[in-house]
C-alpha cells in the first residue's frame, strides 16, 4: 500500500544534516523541553526535586523562561492563573511523590476553574514501578492514582521517543474545552538517558473545536425569540471562551437581562442597563431568575454558588449551553447544548429573531434597588468603604487575584471588575493560598502590567514563602492582606452555626516587617487611607504589600 508523501516539508541540505547529526550531550530532559518550545511554550513554573533534574537542566538549553517558586500548591496557583490570563497552556514540572501530590489542591482549582495547566511530574527510575515496593526514595504505589480524579487526562511515558508525542497528546487535551489541568508522568531514567533522537521541531497539538448541534441551536433561538422574560447567566464559560461580545449583542438583540456568575465576573458590562450584576447569592435575583419563561444559562453548570446554595428553582424553560458534557443538565432539566460558549452564542446570535421588552431594564433597576436597600439595612459601611476603596485604586486593565477571604466573599456579588478576565478568585475549589502566587503568575504573563492580589491574614500564612519568588523576579504586583486575627468567614460560620468558635483564632507575624524582611516594601493602612496606599503600591515599580488591619463582616445570606 502505498502513501502519497508529496505534501511533507522538504527540508533542506542544512536541515538534513542537523536532524541526521543532532548535537551531543542531549537527554530526555531535552526532548520535554523541546516539545513545550516546539508547541508554542515561553514561561514555565515548577520547582526542582532530585528525579526532575534532568528535566530542570535541560531548560539551560533552552529558551523557555523558568519561574520557580517555594512550594509545589503554589507554583500549581501561579500556573493556574496564566493559563487563564493568557488562555495558553501553562507547563508546571514537578518533581515525584511529595512533590507531585503538594500540587494536588491547586490543580483541583485549575480543573474547576478550566485552567490549561500542563504538569509534567517526574516519576521514580523504571525499575520501581508497578507497585513493587523496592523502597525508591519517593515511591508510591501508584502515584496516577492519585492525580487521575483531577485532571482531564493522564498520560504516561516509558521511553524516551514517546516524550513529545505524550506532551503534545496532553496539551491536546488541555486546550480543548473545557480548558483544564493534564498530567504527563516520565521516570527519572528516561529522563536523564542520552538521547541520539533529533531535536523536536514541527510539533501539532491544535485542539478539537467544540460545535453546537444545529437543531440545538434551532431549537434554542425558537424559545429565545418567542419568551416574554428571557434571563441570561452567564458563566466562567464565557470569560475562558472569549465571548463578551457576542453575549452582549445577543442580550442587546433580544433585550435579556445578564446576570454574571462569580466565575463570569466581568463577562457583561456592570453599569449596562440590562446588567444584574452579580447579585446570585440574594433572593431578590433568585426570584427574578425563576420568573424567566426562558432562561439562558452560558458556561455554567449552576453549581452551589450560582444557585444561592441550591435554592434557585426555575420555572420557565432552561437553556444550557456547557463545554462540560457532564454539566449538563445536573442540576436542572434543560435543552442542553454540548458546545464551546463562543461558538454557540455565535451560532444563536445569528438564528434568533430580535425583539422589544421597553420594560427589561425597569425590571433590572428594580431588583438591583431592592438587592441595595436589603445590603444598606445591615449598616455594612465599612465593607463597602473597603471594597470601593481597592476598586477605585485598582487600574482597569489589571487583572486581580482572590484568595478566600471575607473580602473577596464580597468581591464575587459587588465587585466591578470592569473588563473580562480580570478578576479571578479560587472559588472553583475553595482553597485557601490561591491569591498571591496566583498574582505572580499573572505578572509573569505580562510584566508591564501592574497586579493585585487579595488575601486574609489567614490565607496569606499559606504563601509568605512567595514573597522571595516576587522579590526574586521584580514582579509588578501588590498584595492587600486584610488582616482580622483568624479565619473570619470560618468564625463567622461557626458562630451562627454553633454560638461559639474553635480553631479561628490565630497568631500572626507583623506583615509589615515581614515582608521588609524579604526587600519587598510594605506599608500599614487604614479603611480611610487604602486607597492612596493601594494606589501607591500597584504604581511603584516591583512587588509590595499594603496590610489592611481590619474586622470586616459578610452580609446575610437569604438562602438559610
Amino acid at each position: 500500500m502505498s502513501h502519497d508523501h508529496d505534501d511533507r516539508p522538504q527540508l533542506t541540505a542544512a536541515q538534513a544534516a542537523a536532524v541526521l547529526n543532532p548535537p551531543p550531550g542531549r537527554n530526555g530532559g531535552d526532548l520535554v523541553v523541546e516539545s513545550l518550545q516546539g508547541l508554542g511554550a515561553t514561561t514555565v513554573f515548577g520547582l526542582p526535586g532530585q528525579h526532575a533534574l534532568g528535566m530542570f537542566d535541560a531548560l539551560r538549553r533552552s529558551s523557555l523562561r523558568y519561574v520557580g517558586l517555594r512550594v509545589e500548591n503554589n507554583a500549581g496557583f501561579a500556573a493556574d492563573a496564566y493559563g487563564r490570563i493568557t488562555g495558553e497552556v501553562a507547563p508546571l514540572l514537578l518533581s515525584t511523590g511529595p512533590g507531585a501530590l503538594t500540587s494536588l489542591a491547586a490543580l483541583q482549582e485549575a480543573a474547576a476553574a478550566s485552567a490549561p495547566v500542563l504538569a509534567i511530574s517526574s516519576q521514580i527510575p523504571t525499575a520501581g514501578l508497578g507497585g513493587g515496593r523496592h523502597g525508591y526514595l519517593h515511591e508510591l504505589r501508584d502515584q496516577q492514582a492519585s492525580v487521575r480524579d483531577i485532571v482531564k487526562s493522564v498520560h504516561t511515558v516509558r521511553a524516551a521517543s514517546q516524550i513529545p508525542s505524550a506532551i503534545a497528546a496532553a496539551w491536546e487535551s488541555a486546550l480543548t474545552a473545557p480548558h483544564g489541568p493534564v498530567w504527563v508522568e516520565i521516570p527519572q531514567d528516561v529522563l536523564l538517558a542520552e538521547t541520539t533522537l533529533p531535536v523536536v521541531s514541527a510539533m501539532d497539538a491544535t485542539p478539537r473545536e467544540l460545535y453546537p448541534r444545529p437543531e440545538l441551536t434551532i431549537a434554542a433561538a425558537h424559545l429565545l425569540s418567542n419568551a416574554e422574560r428571557p434571563v441570561i447567566i452567564a458563566g466562567g464559560g464565557v470569560v475562558r471562551s472569549d465571548a463578551s461580545g457576542k453575549l452582549r449583542a445577543l442580550a442587546e438583540k433580544i433585550d435579556a437581562p445578564v446576570v454574571t456568575t462569580f466565575g463570569g465576573k466581568g463577562a457583561f458590562p456592570w453599569e449596562h442597563p440590562l446588567s444584574l450584576r452579580s447579585w446570585l447569592e440574594d433572593r431578590h435575583t433568585t426570584d427574578f431568575l425563576e420568573d424567566a419563561d426562558v432562561l439562558l444559562v452560558v458556561g455554567s453548570g449552576l453549581g452551589e454558588l450560582s444557585s444561592n446554595y441550591h435554592t434557585f428553582r426555575p420555572r420557565g424553560r432552561v437553556i444550557q449551553i456547557e463545554a462540560d458534557a457532564g454539566k449538563l443538565e445536573s442540576n436542572h432539566p434543560a435543552l442542553g447544548i454540548h458546545s464551546d460558549a463562543r461558538e454557540a452564542l455565535s451560532d444563536l446570535l445569528e438564528a434568533v429573531e430580535p425583539r422589544e421588552d421597553a420594560g427589561a431594564a425597569e425590571r433590572v433597576r428594580t431588583v438591583l434597588e431592592k438587592v441595595r436597600a436589603r445590603i444598606d439595612a445591615q449598616e455594612l459601611t465599612l465593607e463597602q468603604r473597603v471594597l470601593d476603596a481597592v476598586r477605585e485604586a485598582l487600574p482597569d486593565g489589571s487583572p486581580s487575584f482572590w484568595d478566600m477571604t471575607i473580602l473577596a466573599y464580597w468581591a464575587w456579588s459587588a465587585f466591578d471588575a470592569r473588563r473580562p478576565n480580570t478578576m479571578h478568585s479560587a472559588q472553583g475549589a475553595g482553597g485557601l493560598g490561591y491569591g498571591f502566587p496566583a498574582a505572580i503568575g499573572a505578572a509573569s504573563a505580562d510584566p508591564t502590567t501592574p497586579v493585585l492580589a487579595v488575601s486574609g491574614d489567614g490565607g496569606a500564612m499559606y504563601s509568605i514563602a512567595e514573597l522571595a519568588t516576587a522579590r526574586q523576579y521584580d514582579l509588578p504586583l501588590t498584595w492587600l492582606i486584610v488582616d482580622d486575627g483568624g479565619y473570619g468567614i470560618l468564625r463567622e460560620y461557626m458562630t451562627g452555626a454553633f454560638g461559639e468558635t474553635t480553631g479561628t483564632e490565630l497568631s500572626r507575624p507583623d506583615f509589615v516587617a515581614l515582608a521588609e524582611s524579604f526587600g519587598v516594601p510594605a506599608v500599614r493602612t487604614t479603611p480611610e487611607s487604602l486607597a492612596a496606599d493601594l494606589g501607591k503600591a500597584l504604581t511603584a515599580p516591583g512587588p509590595s504589600v499594603v496590610v489592611l488591619p481590619a474586622l470586616l463582616r459578610m452580609f446575610e445570606p437569604t438562602h438559610l
